[in-house]
């Protein structure tokens, strides 16, 4: 049954049936005849499934390579900002023994001094250990993190409806 030919009214028709199909004629009769694909078949669709899983596999490395090169960069950032804020502290520091005496002095030079030891913690820390602190600190302490959030979006819808307001304000030349 693999090839039969079949003339009508001039006309040649040709059913040929594909190899990798199998009759199963295990039961008595035409109408009990199965045709399954052989098992040859499967493995194509199981291989582009596997194929799929390993590319959605390797974009999510990819993605997360990235975020963390990226918080990387914002930890680089940010050090780099606390340390000048705490060289803004030591100079005020100046200032204040200056005006107001030592003793208030002590007191920016111990901020300076706090913010120049977190910076100095935070470049000393992997970006995947700043993460699982972070989480661990959102779990022991969900309010504070909710809060802290919160004052963040504060302060950040804020800059931003400033410069907002900056950039529609008529410019007087």
């Amino acid at each position: 049954m693999a090839d039969a030919n079949n003339t009508t009214g001039g006309e040649e028709v040709s059913f040929e049936a594909d190899p990798k199909l199998e009759a199963n004629a295990s039961n008595a009769g035409p109408a009990a005849i199965n045709f399954e694909a052989a098992d040859d078949l499967a493995e194509p669709k199981r291989s582009s499934t596997q194929q799929l899983k390993d590319e959605a596999s390797k974009l999510g490395t990819q993605a997360a390579d990235r975020a963390r090169e990226f918080a990387g960069q914002g930890k680089e950032r940010a050090t780099t900002a606390l340390d000048e804020v705490a060289k803004m502290f030591e100079g005020a520091a100046l200032d204040v023994d200056s005006r107001l005496g030592e003793e208030y002095g002590r007191y920016a030079r111990s901020a300076a001094q706090g913010i120049s030891s977190f910076a100095d913690s935070l470049r000393g820390k992997e970006v995947d250990d700043l993460i699982s602190d972070a989480t661990e600190l959102v779990k022991k302490s969900p309010v504070i993190a909710v809060g802290a959030a919160a004052a963040i979006g504060f302060v950040v819808a804020r800059l931003i409806k400033s410069g907002v307001d900056a950039a529609s304000e008529p410019n007087d030349a």
